[in-house]
């Protein structure tokens, strides 16, 4: 099912549950939106509630791809694709978030709304700060191009907007395209980043299995320099572009993207190829592609530069966690609101043997602000399993785990008291793979075919440093330095909370286990 379509399919269960929320908003019984964002104590939290603790989440209906933040006076400024009208379809359109530390978010409101010029609705594509008034709007106008249908609803097409009032507000610049489909199916999402080097805009594009490339001077007028091919990645999305400097003081391109290697045994996230690029071509360093999530809840995945410090040497990250697969599949519907965003990474490019290049992430350390108790364990040995006496849906935990001889070792998590259900996530020693599980819980793919993700892993080392971040309906697992990550959707039932080690065919010892409970961002 297309993105752009945002699900025609009307639920009548979902629309009656709907109606009777919609009207305790109206009376003012329901606010739950991140319109202004504080820190509410463990003891304030709705115990029932499927609503993330600390990740962002829609404020209602719908929400899918983020679009990449931009910062401006002290301030991110973050839009993404929103539809008001979820679970009837019709379309989205930018809604538009504000915060200054990448964890509490103002909600601003749409900012680009659907069906206000002959287009109808806006979908993906990309935001710049027009410093140098390349464009002619003013100094520091916002520009954004993003896709829309042409008039007769065929193409794909690429339209620019701008704002003169800090991004607040956007207008139509016209109707007419200033990226005319060139005869092809897909031709969206269009991702532009300044060319400092060369003083000029660049854009990526994707348009079904390659990506465009194209350069302005202007944001208004667009020429075609080249292309990237890809194989058996499927239809591609949400292209991204940026320089970044390695550990070791070499500067590389990145050309990322949203694609599906399902087909081929690969994920269903973001690859990224590491190489050059000369502002006119990319060349990458290898014929297969990276991966930066082996989950199967990080699509339409971004980056965005930092603010505090140099942009070569980290970026900021992060992801719709859902999947097309199930999209629309999830009992937080129940509470009015279908959307959840990753937790925002940082990421690094590191240099490791032969030359070879990767990008790392890491949890965003703003996150430690949220950090209200810790529990530690120096050292625990494991040979079947111990239930910890902790238990929490909120919280970061963070273990070194090593063995001499075993099958496979990792965490329970989200356990209910009887040990019946629970999302696992560890080490396969004898695969030789990390993993996410959750088919021992809820999760919103009936079909059973995704239940359980799997990342390549040295099982020689025989030991791992893992950091998983839980947050009521979300495992996202980081190994050893990041360079492997898993972002999953589980749905566990309300009380299931239990945290246990478990190993099998061996002993396992755990060592430095921190469990961080973060505390939940509610409106004021």
């Amino acid at each position: 099912m297309s993105k752009k379509r945002i699900l025609k399919k009307g639920y009548k269960t979902a629309g009656i549950i709907l109606i009777g929320i919609w009207m305790a908003v109206s009376t003012g019984i329901l606010i739950h939106a991140f319109l202004k964002t504080k820190d509410v104590p463990p003891a304030e939290k709705d115990e029932h509630s499927y609503r993330a603790a600390y990740h962002f989440t829609a404020p209602d209906h719908w929400k899918n791809d983020p679009q990449k933040p931009v910062y401006y006076e002290g301030t991110y400024h973050y839009y993404y694709l929103y539809n008001g009208d979820y679970p009837d379809g019709n379309g989205t359109e930018w809604r538009h978030a504000v915060s200054k530390d990448l964890v509490h978010w103002k909600d601003e409101g749409v900012a680009i709304p659907k069906y206000t010029n002959a287009n109808g609705d806006p979908w993906s594509g990309s935001v710049v700060v027009d410093k140098e008034n390349t464009a002619g709007f003013g100094k520091d106008a916002f520009i954004a191009v993003v896709t829309q249908p042409s008039k007769d609803g065929q193409k794909q097409e690429q339209f620019l907007w701008y704002s003169t009032d800090k991004g607040k507000t956007f207008k139509s610049y016209s109707e007419e395209p200033v990226m005319k489909n060139p005869g092809t199916k897909d031709f969206r999402d269009p991702k532009i980043i300044r060319d400092d080097l060369r003083g000029k805009w660049v854009m990526t594009m994707a348009e079904g299995n390659k990506i465009g490339f194209y350069e302005s001077d202007n944001l208004k007028d667009w020429r075609y320099t080249s292309s990237f091919q890809t194989e058996n990645l499927g239809v591609l999305e949400c292209p991204d572009l940026f320089r970044m400097r390695a550990d070791d003081g070499t500067e590389k391109w990145v050309l990322g993207m949203s694609a599906n290697g399902k087909e081929s045994g690969k994920p269903n996230t973001y690859a990224y190829w590491t190489g050059s690029f000369d502002g006119t071509e990319f060349k990458p360093d290898h014929k297969e592609p990276e991966w930066l999530d082996y989950g199967f809840d990080w699509y339409g995945g971004v980056t965005f530069e930092q603010a505090e410090a140099d942009p070569l040497e980290k970026r900021y990250a992060l992801a719709w966690m859902n999947n097309w697969a199930y999209a629309d599949n999830t009992p937080t519907m129940e509470e009015g609101f279908n959307g959840q965003d990753s937790v925002i990474r940082e990421i690094k490019l590191r240099h490791e043997a032969n030359n070879h290049y990767y990008l790392s992430s890491k949890p965003s350390e703003k996150l430690d602000k949220l950090n209200t108790i810790t529990k530690a364990y120096k050292r625990i040995e494991v040979d079947g399993a111990k239930t910890l006496d902790v238990r929490d849906d909120t919280y970061m935990l963070e273990a070194d785990i090593s063995w001499s001889d075993l099958k496979n070792a990792g965490f329970r998590l989200l356990e209910s008291e009887d040990g019946k259900q629970h999302a696992d996530a560890g080490i396969s020693s004898v695969g030789g793979y990390s993993y996410v599980n959750r088919g021992f819980t809820g999760h919103p793919d009936d079909s059973n075919q995704l239940t359980e993700s799997k990342a390549p892993f040295d099982a020689g080392k025989k030991k791992v440093h893992v950091k998983i971040l839980v947050d009521k309906t979300s495992v996202e697992m980081f190994i050893d330095d990041g360079k492997t990550v898993h972002s999953n959707l589980v749905y566990p039932n309300p009380g299931d909370k239990g945290i246990t080690l478990f190993s099998d065919g061996g002993k396992a010892v755990f060592e430095n286990v921190k469990i961080k409970h973060l505390k939940t961002i509610q409106t004021k």
